[in-house]
């Protein structure tokens, strides 16, 4: 059982992982072992996640998430597997962390005084200078 927040928890049997062989460093360790971890969580489809939740985190993925609505996480920063496991682990929550704290609701604020002033100004500057133009090309040629 994977602790996310106090009301959200993720069951084992809902996280899949595939070992694969990692590049980069390790020598010849690299050739033999499977280091790198893909962990598969199906969004769409778990019990676990408030609907809201769901949602966000469907946004967050982005392109980690497949058209199945499987979110994939892929770990081959650590030489070891079980670094690796615990690294995916640890991104997937904070991913769910995330997607748990509810976007703060915009409220819909007013001009100031100041500024509509500052604005009409601007706007009268402009159309002087407009008119002034129309005025020195309209003569005589």
């Amino acid at each position: 059982m994977m602790r996310i927040t106090s009301t959200i928890s993720i069951p084992d049997r809902e996280l899949a992982f595939e070992y694969q062989r990692a590049s980069g460093p390790g020598g010849q360790n690299v050739n033999k072992v499977s280091t790198a971890v893909q962990l598969r969580f199906d969004v769409r489809r778990s019990a676990s996640l408030p609907e809201d939740v769901r949602r966000r985190l469907i946004h967050l993925a982005g392109r980690r998430l497949t058209d199945d609505g499987v979110l994939i996480l892929l770990g081959r920063r650590f030489r070891t597997q079980e670094h690796n496991r615990a690294d995916v682990l640890e991104r997937l929550r904070e991913l769910i962390v995330r997607a748990a704290a509810a976007p703060k609701p915009r409220k819909p604020t007013r001009p100031t005084k100041g500024a509509r002033e500052r604005r009409l100004e601007s706007k009268h500057r402009i159309a002087e200078r407009k008119s002034s133009r129309l005025r020195r090309h309209t003569g005589e040629e």
